[in-house]
């Protein structure tokens, strides 16, 4: 396993447990996880399509957008 395929795996594992914590605590909400999750799927689909899509890298940027979503803003390091 080399470090893309884990990378691609941690992006993975954040976008489902961010997408429950926005959901659980309130900062997403049905419509807005169903956006996700639909984006999820169409990167997904486009990834199984296209050999040369770089599915981690959009899960990641899907990270990206959920944090900003779920906190309101960037996480504080303090």
């Amino acid at each position: 396993m080399n470090s893309q395929s884990v990378a691609a795996m941690i992006a993975h594992l954040v976008f489902w447990v961010m997408l429950i914590v926005g959901w659980l605590f309130g900062g997403l909400g049905p419509r807005s996880s169903v956006v996700f999750i639909g984006l999820w799927l169409a990167a997904f689909a486009g990834a199984l399509r296209l050999p040369y899509v770089p599915f981690g890298s959009i899960t990641a940027v899907l990270d990206i957008v959920l944090v900003l979503v779920v906190f309101k803003g960037d996480v504080p390091l303090r």
